[in-house]
């Protein structure tokens, strides 16, 4: 009987602990995905921090154009 009861504990055990192996994995994929990404925002950041790239960046997304600038179109040929 004891070792009936021993035996079911360890096996009990045995699955959690797999099963929190599984969730440590999958923990850590997360986090390099997280770490990528935070890598990725913080050169976007320092990119963006000087504002010539900011105003280059403005300029072309939101065709803004300073006073006394002119704004060229290009379009392409069909």
């Amino acid at each position: 009987m004891i070792f009936a009861v021993l035996g079911w504990g360890f096996y009990n055990l045995s699955r959690e602990k797999s099963l929190l192996k599984g969730e440590i994995d999958e923990l850590g994929v997360k986090l390099n995905r997280l770490e990528e990404e935070n890598k990725n925002l913080t050169s976007r950041i320092e990119f963006y921090q000087e504002p010539e790239n900011l105003l280059k960046e403005v300029k072309s997304q939101f065709n803004y154009r300073e006073a006394g600038e002119g704004l060229i179109i290009i379009v392409p040929r069909n």
